[in-house]
């Protein structure tokens, strides 16, 4: 049935018109105007307190009626309808609560029996004080009827309970009749007999309708959670059934309603999970492995498919992998799961490893096979997967083929000869490519979803969510920008996030720790918040590890950038200009050589150029990085690695600095390592993925073994960086560069002319770096001036020479 009213069906009768059944509730004969959203009480208080019911037959007809008994003197009966609505208040209750109420003869005045379902609800003991009046559901306007209503069923007893199957449409025609003309809000509970079972109920979620004639069409209602979005039960309401998934209950498939069984709990709510940054993730994990099981078994027998089991969870470290794992129960109708970490699967002994795997999917073999398709589903997470999961014949569990066992069991289990449609595995890695293949395809991990790094609204969303308590507990300082604090933390991880408030937090803690001990605090620390300025100082403590490393690029150039020619501007300005070709343009990938002398400042410039483009993703990769590999493989491996977490990013910025190091090469011989060479001319030629875009700056000195190697071709630009040519930019090279004494102009100029002098020409043709560092040494010498001029002089290509 459709939510929304149509036109023509029962409702608040008109004039003339009869009850749309035999019998109405009184509270259409007392409608008052609207007046808030769910509805306001009548006048006529009253205190009340609990009593039972004499009578233990009429008892249990309450009982199993959902019906409370009250005095006939405290609420008189009307003609039209039997039972009436009462709302229940008190000191006692955490909110307001209405029941469907019977006065029934001979009841004592004063008192109200609630059964135990109601009482649990509603949190009432036995002597606890309330207040009861009568409430008219209509007084919040034509919304007072059940549209739909999703509700969780079970067995009311372990003791009492049934093999057999019972069917849902059999269920909501006898829910209609027992409980038709009742109200029924979220978190209501009550019981029902079928075939001498008692069943237990709980309303989930509700949506609300106007049955009259004159209701306009509309939107569909929106699904309520909210206790006091009340509406009465009508013949047309529409039921959901999900079953407890604590019950044994079995509900046989149908094939116009939900699965019985489905494993996304009605109430659910993304926002209650707690995880920020990842609402595109949740919808394609939702759509991939959970969609299918929220619809009719029939339907979805029809379409001859069969449900996703297994998904893969990948990414960088700290982007909450783990944590979605942790907290997908929450979402789920079903029993708690398996969890379980990739090393603990491996046993010393034989067999014992393939054993564990079998452990785990033994419960949801036993239950597929008494049950079928209305089995509960099994849930295993998989922690650190690529731990024995790793590629066949890679060698994984030290040559003894474990490694191979593992995988090969797994493999049988989620898509082997005798299938399951149960089970639904989740692994996670950081490392996807060294799963196995077959592990990949679809019918086993088929769903690969990649957690990567959040964006800005998703690091707002994660700094939100752990500083909640700080803000709800008044801890958090009103200077606080979360949105500012999201803006300088590019790169971070959530984990990353996490550690960065643990960190702000600390430097509040040490400002109110008594001077001269680190064992007692100040009587002032009740007035405690942690302030922006703590969060500042947070950051300069904790870095990302994952992206941009900017102390390393500021390490790349430690004397800044001096532009001590027109060539250096444009040369900043050409690559600025890269920069913005690889932003705005559809080309995914740029790749720009830096050729010039040894020390003319290729890296340093490379790494301004870098800091300036605002990437997400900076890299450098220098000779340095790939010193501490044992051989060329494991080099080459991680080179790869690089560019591939580079791919992970919309905008990725990769420095390769001096290539014909990081290729080994030497003039004597030559020599040089061909793998290596061989992987960064591919790397160099192979564009991302689609949707990502990555510029290459690489630097070398050698450009005429680059053009030999035949690598030169492989770059799409190439910049020359050139070493200072003369004099006079010798000049402005000391008078820019810090505080010593070269940098005064007089000394500048002293110390070229004795330049000139001592080479006889204007030419210099020296590296910015070798005159920096030399320049910062004759700060130490007794004649700065002298002994500068002499170790430049020695420096300067003579005429003739080579």
């Amino acid at each position: 049935m459709s939510r929304n009213n149509p036109q023509g069906m029962f409702g608040r009768p008109a004039q003339g018109q009869q009850p749309p059944q035999g019998r109405m509730p009184i509270q259409q004969q007392q409608q008052q105007q609207p007046q808030g959203q769910y509805g306001r009480p009548q006048q006529g208080s009253r205190p009340l307190r609990l009593a039972k019911v004499a009578d233990k037959g009429l008892q249990q007809q309450y009982i199993f009626g959902n019906i409370c008994a009250v005095s006939p003197n405290d609420f008189p009966p009307s003609r039209e309808s039997p039972d009436l609505y009462i709302r229940l208040r008190g000191q006692q209750l955490r909110g307001e609560y209405v029941v469907t109420a019977r006065p029934t003869p001979g009841f004592p005045d004063g008192c109200i029996s609630l059964s135990d379902p109601i009482r649990t609800w509603c949190e009432i003991g036995m002597m606890d004080e309330l207040v009861g009046d009568v409430y008219d559901p209509f007084s919040q306007g034509g919304q007072a009827y059940l549209g739909s209503i999703d509700v969780e069923i079970g067995f009311a007893s372990p003791r009492k309970i049934s093999d057999e199957q019972y069917d849902q449409d059999e269920l909501a025609d006898l829910f209609i009749r027992n409980f038709q003309n009742h109200i029924f809000a979220p978190g209501q509970r009550l019981l029902m007999d079928v075939r001498n079972i008692p069943l237990q109920i709980v309303i989930k979620t509700v949506t609300l309708t106007d049955l009259s004639m004159t209701a306009p069409k509309g939107d569909e209602a929106p699904t309520l959670t909210d206790p006091r979005a009340r509406g009465i039960l009508h013949k047309h309401t529409s039921i959901g059934f999900y079953k407890d998934a604590k019950s044994p209950m079995a509900l046989k498939a149908s094939a116009k309603r939900p699965a019985a069984n489905a494993i996304i709990s009605p109430d659910f709510k993304f926002e209650d999970m707690g995880i920020g940054g990842l609402d595109s993730e949740f919808s394609t994990i939702f759509r991939r492995a959970f969609a299918s099981r929220i619809f009719p078994p029939g339907l979805i027998e029809k379409l001859g498919i069969m449900h996703v089991k297994g998904m893969l969870l990948y990414g960088p470290p700290g982007t909450g992998k783990t944590l979605i794992a942790r907290q997908i129960g929450k979402m789920l109708n079903a029993r708690e799961p398996k969890i379980i970490n990739g090393p603990e699967v491996l046993n010393k002994y034989v067999g014992q490893s393939e054993e564990n795997i079998r452990k785990l999917f033994a419960d949801a073999e036993k239950e597929y096979k008494e049950k079928g398709d209305e089995s509960g589903l099994h849930i295993i997470i998989f922690d650190e997967l690529d731990a024995v999961c790793k590629q066949r014949g890679s060698g994984a569990g030290g040559g003894t083929g474990v490694g191979d066992s593992v995988v090969n069991q797994l493999l049988s289990k989620l898509d082997g000869v005798d299938q399951l449609n149960n089970i639904l595995l989740i692994g996670m890695t950081n490392r996807k490519d060294m799963i196995d293949d077959a592990l990949l395809r679809p019918g086993r991990l088929e769903v690969q979803i990649e957690i990567s790094l959040p964006d800005e609204f998703g690091r707002s969303q994660i700094l939100k969510i752990h500083t909640a308590k700080m803000k709800e507990n008044d801890v958090m300082g009103h200077d606080v920008d979360i949105p500012r604090l999201a803006a300088l933390t590019k790169n971070f991880s959530g984990a990353e996030l996490s550690g960065l408030v643990k960190s702000a937090t600390s430097f509040a803690f040490a400002r109110h720790i008594k001077a001269g001990t680190a064992a007692s605090v100040s009587d002032d620390v009740v007035n405690m918040k942690v302030g922006q300025a703590d969060f500042e100082h947070a950051l300069e403590e904790v870095k990302p590890a994952f992206g941009t490393d900017d102390a390393e690029l500021e390490d790349a150039m430690p004397d800044g950038i001096i532009e001590f020619s027109d060539g250096i501007q444009r040369i900043l300005q050409d690559g600025l200009l890269y920069v913005e070709h690889v932003k705005t343009q559809s080309k995914r990938l740029t790749s720009v050589l830096l050729h010039g002398p040894q020390s003319s400042g290729k890296t340093a410039l490379a790494a301004y150029i870098a800091m300036k483009s605002d990437f997400p993703f900076i890299k450098l990769i220098t000779p340095a990085s790939v010193v501490g590999f044992r051989d060329e493989v494991a080099k080459k491996d991680y080179i790869h690695k690089i560019f591939t977490d580079a791919y992970k990013s919309p905008l990725s910025l990769l420095i390769i600095d001096d290539i014909e190091r990081m290729i080994e090469w030497v003039p004597v011989g030559p020599r040089l390592s061909n793998n290596i060479l061989q992987a960064l001319m591919t790397l160099f030629k192979t564009p991302p993925p689609k949707g990502h875009k990555l510029l290459i700056l690489a630097t070398t000195s050698q450009r005429y073994v680059m053009e030999q190697l035949d690598v030169v071709r492989a770059f799409n630009r190439q910049i020359a960086v050139p070493a200072v040519s003369d004099l006079r930019e010798l000049e402005q090279v000391l008078t820019k560069f810090g505080d010593g004494p070269l940098s005064d102009p007089y000394q500048a100029r002293q110390a070229c002319q004795a330049i000139q002098q001592q080479t006889g020409t204007d030419s210099v043709m020296v590296g910015i770096k070798t005159i920096l560092a030399t320049a910062e040494t004759a700060k130490l010498s007794s004649d700065p001036v002298e002994w500068f001029a002499d170790q430049i002089a020695e420096q300067v290509p003579r005429r003739g020479s080579e």
